[in-house]
């Protein structure tokens, strides 16, 4: 099987090519990327544990979904396909906003992202895809604030930095 590669981009998120998915975060590359946040009607979010033989980050508490678009994918259609994938359901997902962060893990390999925050709303169980993922629940948006301050060390890099983004765009609009 093919290796899965990621679209570069610049800090425009015009593509500038593609890269096998690995070589892109040992390289420390930019590359467009996704982060999906599902939440119920009690404004509460699903969080995933990434399964326990993932190559980093094994175990650790995330937002719903995340990954990288494929080559003539809208940035929707990317996350509808992840959440199928990964916890088993879709539902209507809405882009919030992108930002570019730096995230390097022990492993020598560095998440550069240009990544699309979106958000859905759904109230029922997932149905998980355990080669993905381990674990979920529930999680009101100011106890994953409160607990990630208590624990980060529960929590993927990524999601510390992503979640930081979505909260403070939450205070400014209304979703």
């Amino acid at each position: 099987m093919e290796e899965e590669k990621v679209i570069l981009v610049n800090e425009h998120d015009e593509p500038i090519g593609l890269m096998p998915k690995m070589e892109a975060h040992e390289k420390a590359l930019l590359h467009r990327a996704f982060s999906v946040f599902v939440l119920n009607s009690k404004n509460e979010i699903m969080l995933q544990q990434r399964a326990a033989h993932k190559y980093h980050s094994p175990l650790l508490w995330t937002n719903t979904t995340c990954s990288h678009q494929r080559a003539g994918e809208t940035n929707i259609e990317a996350g509808t396909r992840r959440l199928r994938e990964e916890m088993g359901f879709t539902t209507p997902l809405k882009e919030l906003f992108s930002f570019i962060y730096k995230a390097p893990f022990d492993n020598g390999l560095t998440e550069h992202e240009l990544d699309h925050v979106m958000i859905g709303y759904y109230d029922n169980e997932p149905q998980l895809n355990f080669d993905e993922a381990e674990n979920w629940k529930w999680m009101g948006i100011e106890a994953v604030k409160a607990d990630m301050q208590e624990q980060p060390e529960l929590y993927t890099v990524w999601f510390r930095i992503i979640f930081d983004e979505f909260y403070h765009f939450l205070e400014e609009h209304k979703v």
